[in-house]
């Protein structure tokens, strides 16, 4: 159903691609007794892992044994991002595992393209050991995968025949993306590498490709998106796409530039409303729109354009907004909803008089208000016989695990304390989760 070639296919007419060999470092694992090995392999635990290579290469080849344990481990670590169906079935590289997106992310971009474009083939450049090209041939859709490195370009194509083996056919190119003719593709993803030697890049156009290298290419295509990491500032977006932000349990894990020229499919107006299903507005792309999604509901908030909510006192409510929502710079417009207004102009937090269902917030019931200070805050505790508290923060530099421990908590009952600023001023607000009734005291 795939294949790997070693050049950019060319708009113009040409004989079939010749499929090249498995890779050296590959083609051993997918042997029988790689395979075997892989299976052997697949709960050991990584502190025995000396005394099991000393056995296990008096029956297989050194090289092999090697090689099959890098792999178990980069499959352990899989699991966190693809499950462990797919992560035990599939192949990785360390850095691949390290920059590849999580198999519910993939999924729900995959899905947005095929709602833009059900019947395009989508060019993945960077496209590393699969995770992306997976789930778009899981949605149905052709896949062109490009990368550089021979070794990941075999691991897609075989993560990919794996994992979506009724799918489309998808063809796995070696080749510089830079050089790469996408003439005549349908809808482009690019991912460029965020990492490099010293660590995290935070600078876009020192990417690989540069983000302006990928701007200009999806806007050749005419549709498509580009990977980002969830902090880039605001003004580095360009105007002519929408901007989302992707939080998977309430962890922001990314976040994608998306791009369809003027009156082609998907170009389409959202209302800026909220998207509960998760479904309804996948095809809108309005330039300039800032979107927050949460997975894995598939919740989806779109600006409205407000200005910042006014700081108003401390309500019966207090709501963390999701990550997503905050990278977002959408706070305003949950605000809005949930009839509410922030504890400080700087902080994240809202406050509010009234419990309303949001997925774009945790609720907090709010029980006390206390001006920060240690004593208060253990006399407090003491008091209401909490043994288990959880630390929030935002606007303050104390550390949860130092407080934790300095107050030496003793107790059946759990509260939640967060440590931040209400209108500028240190404040300590004691509460619990809004669904659950509070734990000792009034």
């Amino acid at each position: 159903m795939g294949r790997v070639t070693d050049r950019a296919p060319s708009p113009a007419a040409s004989p079939p691609p010749v499929p090249a060999p498995a890779t050296p470092l590959l083609a051993p694992l997918l042997s029988a007794e790689g395979q075997a090995l892989l299976a052997e392999l697949r709960d050991h635990d990584p502190a025995q892992e000396l005394a099991l290579a000393t056995r296990l290469r008096r029956e297989h080849p050194a090289e092999l044994v090697s090689a099959a344990l890098a792999q178990a481990r980069l499959r352990q670590r899989g699991v966190a991002k693809f499950g462990a169906e797919d992560a035990y079935r599939m192949y990785f590289t360390p850095n691949g595992i390290e920059q590849a997106t999580r198999g519910s992310v993939a999924a729900h971009r995959a899905a947005r393209f095929r709602a833009l474009a059900p019947d395009s083939r989508v060019t993945d450049l960077c496209c590393g050991i699969g995770g992306d090209a997976i789930e778009l041939a899981r949605a149905g859709l052709a896949v062109t995968a490009v990368d550089l490195d021979p070794l990941t370009c075999e691991i897609a194509l075989t993560n990919v025949r794996t994992l979506a083996p009724d799918g489309p056919p998808v063809t796995v190119t070696r080749a510089d993306v830079l050089e790469y003719d996408a003439t005549g593709t349908d809808a482009l993803f690019i991912d460029p590498a965020r990492r490099g030697g010293r660590g995290r890049i935070f600078d876009p156009e020192a990417y690989s490709p540069p983000l302006s290298w990928a701007v200009d290419a999806v806007r050749r295509a005419g549709a498509g998106a580009v990977k980002i990491a969830p902090g880039i500032p605001h003004e580095l977006i360009p105007d002519d796409f929408e901007a989302e932000w992707i939080s998977d349990g309430g962890d922001v894990k990314e976040a994608v530039l998306w791009h369809r020229r003027e009156g082609g499919r998907g170009d389409g107006r959202g209302d800026g409303r909220v998207d509960e299903r998760g479904d309804g507005d996948l095809k809108a792309i309005v330039p300039g729109t800032r979107r927050a999604t949460l997975l894995p509901s598939g919740a989806t908030l779109t600006g409205r354009g407000l200005p910042d909510p006014p700081v108003r006192p401390v309500g019966r409510f207090l709501y963390e907004p999701d990550g997503a929502v905050i990278r977002a710079h959408l706070v305003a417009e949950v605000a809005e909803d949930l009839d509410g207004g922030l504890l400080d102009e700087t902080i994240a937090y809202i406050t509010a008089d009234e419990p309303r269902p949001t997925p774009f917030a945790t609720a907090y019931e709010i029980t006390d208000q206390l001006p920060f200070g240690l004593k208060k805050l253990k006399a407090l505790l003491r008091e209401r016989e909490v043994g288990v508290l959880t630390v929030k923060k935002r606007g303050s530099a104390v550390e949860p695990e130092e407080l934790r421990r300095r107050l030496k908590l003793k107790g059946p009952h759990a509260s939640t304390v967060f440590l931040t600023r209400v209108a500028g001023a240190p404040t300590m607000l004691i509460g619990h989760p809004a669904e659950q009734a509070p734990s000792g005291g009034s």
